[in-house]
């Protein structure tokens, strides 16, 4: 078992309730994930989903480090992001469910949860997409002269695509206040990232670009909540983005169901050995907080995820009459697609 301590001095550092509080957001994070998954076996949901069990640290660790009027992009493995910023679970899993009270009405499911209000631009279906996204509201903040900064999640395949070359390229000329988290679980779909990268990390890229780079354990929630916070804090002073590539796991499949037989033994293993939640669960029993304030938090999560789930089932589905809403836009008296 890696120590948490081995990585980032946290000792007198952060109060108890803020320790508390990421490990709520986590196991808050991994419920809902683990219910999704439940509901979609069951043939209940909209669509497929793709499930971030695993990855909680690097969620709630990158989000914690934000402000509220900071922006986010997110990705098709997007729930954990979107709750960590704010996202309620009874909207959330009523939008898998594609009913009427989900953020987009129901008519986004899975991939597309948005709510503009909470800076939550979009998760996105396609890979790599949300970079230039994030790169334009960078670009939108600094024309503005907001105090904002856009995190732009995406995976280790994201990381392949033009798109990132092109936006990174863009933001650290103009330096745009942006910071681009690599979520590296080390498969896109199938692939090994090492079999179709030939660099040590992806972060190491940020060297061709002369910005920032550091690659952290996306396992340890404090240590992707001090990178990040150290980035957000470099990128709101004016001095343009930063790449944090977080190492994680994802523990299920690429999709619901995918029986994922394309997995070593090896990265199973190490993925439940370096399991974020039991981790920082150990930590908090070292620092001051009980086993029964633990299962407080864990009981608690649970009845809200519940009660997130009776929420979507007994929401009704959106009307036939709401069908090319937010579709069509009228332009005089012209229906236009957008």
């Amino acid at each position: 078992m890696v120590n948490l301590k081995s990585s980032i001095e946290t000792e007198n550092k952060y109060s108890k309730e803020f320790l508390v509080k990421l490990y709520e957001e986590m196991v808050r994070i991994r419920t809902f994930e683990t219910k999704a998954g439940e509901c979609f076996n069951k043939g209940m949901l909209a669509g497929n989903i793709h499930l971030c069990i695993g990855q909680e640290a690097t969620a709630v660790g990158a989000n914690y480090a934000l402000e509220k009027t900071d922006f986010i992009t997110s990705t098709h493995r997007g729930h954990g992001h979107c709750i960590g910023k704010g996202a309620k679970t009874d909207k959330t899993m009523a939008e898998l469910f594609g009913k009427a009270t989900g953020y987009c009405g129901g008519k986004g499911g899975s991939m597309h949860i948005v709510d503009v209000n909470l800076g939550i631009l979009g998760a996105n279906g396609i890979v790599g997409a949300g970079i230039p996204i994030a790169t334009g509201s960078a670009l939108a903040s600094k024309i503005k002269g907001a105090d904002e900064v856009t995190l732009c999640f995406f995976g280790d395949s994201g990381a392949n695509t033009g798109a990132f070359h092109e936006s990174i390229n863009m933001a650290a000329t103009w330096k745009l206040p942006v910071v681009y988290l690599i979520e590296n679980n080390g498969l896109g779909v199938s692939v090994d990232i090492k079999s179709v990268t030939n660099t040590p990390t992806l972060a190491v890229r940020a060297a061709a670009y002369d910005i920032p780079g550091k690659t952290v354990d996306g396992n340890n929630v404090l240590t992707v909540y001090e990178a990040v916070k150290e980035a957000v804090e470099y990128a709101r002073a004016g001095n343009g983005p930063s790449i944090i590539e977080c190492e994680t796991f994802r523990h299920e499949g690429h999709y619901c169901g995918d029986p994922s037989s394309y997995r070593p033994k090896e990265y199973i293993e190490e993925a439940y050995k370096k399991d974020a939640i039991k981790r920082f669960k150990e930590y908090l029993l070292e620092n001051d907080v009980t086993e029964a304030e633990i299962i407080e938090v864990d009981e608690a999560m649970k009845k809200e995820i519940e009660e997130a789930y009776e929420f979507a089932v007994n929401s009704p589905y959106p009307d036939l009459s709401e069908v090319t809403t937010d579709v069509y836009s009228q332009d005089n008296e012209r229906s236009v697609v957008r």
